[in-house]
């Protein structure tokens, strides 16, 4: 048994309820790609526990097609935006303890006010990115 950082080491929750450690967590293309290779054969059931502190707003839009992505905010504070389907917007503004859903399918930023730590359970397969507007 050891211990690791979430920030450093993220989690990998795969099938038949396993949980394993992640090689450091690089941030670049190529990280995100070798952890969907790893885990290739939990298709889109396999889930990545992470963690980020947050000091600039996000740079981007996300997506995950293939399910849902929780939003845990574990200090500081947050706007979360949401696109979904349909065009609609909607934004929620999270603070230590508190929680929203990314849908599946559903196009998602934040802005950060000061500095937030979050953790994210997400369905990782397939996630898209695109520039924010």
């Amino acid at each position: 048994m050891g211990k690791h950082a979430i920030e450093q080491h993220p989690v990998h929750l795969g099938l038949g309820a396993s949980a394993g450690t992640e090689p450091r967590f690089t941030g670049d293309p190529a990280w995100y790609q070798a952890y969907t290779e790893r885990h290739a054969d939990d298709g889109v059931e396999g889930r990545l526990i992470s963690q980020f502190t947050f000091r600039t707003s996000w740079e981007s839009w996300e997506m995950h097609p293939h399910g849902s992505e929780v939003v845990i905010c574990t200090a500081g504070r947050m706007t979360l935006h949401q696109e979904h389907a349909d065009g609609r917007r909607d934004s929620v503004v999270l603070e230590a303890g508190e929680y929203a859903i990314n849908p599946p399918g559903t196009w998602h930023t934040a802005d950060v006010d000061g500095e937030a730590t979050t953790l994210f359970v997400t369905a990782g397969i397939g996630t898209e990115h695109r520039p924010r507007d």
